[in-house]
């Protein structure tokens, strides 16, 4: 490194002696408050107790003949036992996978059996961008209410149907759809039920469903492990390839230590629907111009989704940050995306209005303090906001 030259060495003396304007500020610590349970969760102590062991001891690959390896392998079978139990599903019928986005490809590609696929407008984009590749597939619009109807199912299903996905619970909403009644119509039906798990009472048997994905960083597993239901008798076709894993359904040395952490997470459950009535009718009472989306419907208990009239959701993001809360303008995995929520479109908002609602999605570790001191910050950012938007009259 070259010596400082003597103009450099005489600033850098003078910088010393006189503290700069960013050195004098005291900044007061902000307190972190995490509203995003959506998009995904800490791992909780019991889980990551749990787990522990299959990195250090049980580390073997459970697909191994000799000790190390059957050790895994009995810690695998436990824990496929105890998802298949919290499922109402045999332990055959479990499919461990990377996560959800991986069950829906591998149910929707695998499943669909070149026929034609029929889904809604607001499914996960794991569901419609794998939709998008096969030659035939279709759309059925929700409306207003973010539920879609049963009978537009099947005046929409055509010959060659041979399967419906249809989510359990809308991660922008929390809006719940009749699933059961989808199953009636006699179709195979594969169901998104990442943001079901956990919140509301999951079992495929009384679902009737084929097929049934879920992941575990929703629920306090870590990120890189979740499962596919799939029912006894249902056609699935392998979509990756290198090993006979998973009954030759899904190739892959078997994640053990995310096995173990997704059974032991499905045995939580937090309840939040207090809080999150507490935030709705905090927020509609204390801001002017504000609107639940789809409120009047049936939506899992930890999730509401918020307009703000005249205000852009990204600078409402930005703002809450600032003051230490998490939220979010949609999908994590759509974050960035400068068009609007395509599920905020389907329930016929404007794009405006798309853009100007915000999702808050509570889990363990949220409190009534907590609620409270966001409906506050809410209040102040929106104030602010508005005074600096045109669209706001």
């Amino acid at each position: 490194m070259y010596p400082p030259s003597h103009a450099e060495s005489a600033t850098s003396h003078s910088q010393a002696r006189k503290p700069t304007l960013a050195a004098k500020l005291v900044l007061a610590p902000v307190n972190r408050y995490y509203f995003d349970h959506n998009a995904t969760t800490p791992v909780t102590a019991e889980v990551l107790e749990a787990m522990l062991p299959a990195f250090t001891q049980n580390f073997g690959n459970a697909s191994s003949i000799h000790h190390f390896g059957q050790a895994a392998r009995q810690h695998l079978d436990t824990a496929r036992k105890q998802v298949a139990d919290m499922l109402g599903a045999s332990p055959d019928e479990i499919v461990f996978t990377s996560g959800g986005t991986e069950s829906d490809n591998l149910a929707i590609l695998g499943a669909s059996a070149g026929g034609h696929l029929l889904t809604t407008t607001i499914e996960h984009p794991a569901v419609l961008q794998t939709a998008g590749r096969l030659a035939g597939w279709s759309c059925v619009n929700v409306g207003a209410t973010g539920v879609v109807d049963p009978d537009d199912i099947r005046r929409a299903l055509k010959p060659n149907t041979s399967l419906i996905s249809v989510m359990h619970a809308n991660n922008e909403l929390g809006t719940i759809q009749p699933i059961e009644e989808i199953v009636k119509l006699g179709i195979p039906v594969h169901s998104d039920g990442v943001q079901a798990l956990g919140k509301i009472p999951v079992n495929v048997r009384d679902l009737g469903v084929a097929l049934y994905s879920i992941s575990g960083h929703k629920i306090g597993a870590p990120k890189g492990i979740g499962a596919l239901y799939v029912r006894k008798g249902a056609k699935l076709n392998a979509r990756q390839f290198g090993g006979r894993h998973e009954r030759e359904r899904r190739a892959g040395t078997e994640n053990v230590p995310g096995a173990i952490a997704l059974a032991r997470a499905m045995q939580s459950h937090f309840e939040t629907e207090h809080l999150r009535d507490r935030l709705e009718q905090a927020v509609l009472k204390s801001i002017p111009d504000t609107h639940v989306n789809a409120a009047g419907s049936p939506r899992i208990p930890n999730t509401t989704n918020i307009r703000f009239d005249g205000i852009d959701s990204d600078a409402l993001l930005i703002a809450l940050d600032l003051k230490g809360f998490a939220v979010s303008s949609g999908a994590a995995c759509s974050s960035g995306a400068p068009e609007p929520s395509h599920v905020l479109l389907a329930i016929g908002l404007t794009r405006e209005q798309a853009r100007s609602s915000i999702r808050f999605s509570l889990g363990r570790g949220n409190t009534i303090e907590q609620v409270d001191a966001l409906v506050e910050a809410l209040a102040a950012s929106v104030a602010h906001l508005r005074k600096l938007s045109p669209a706001y009259v």
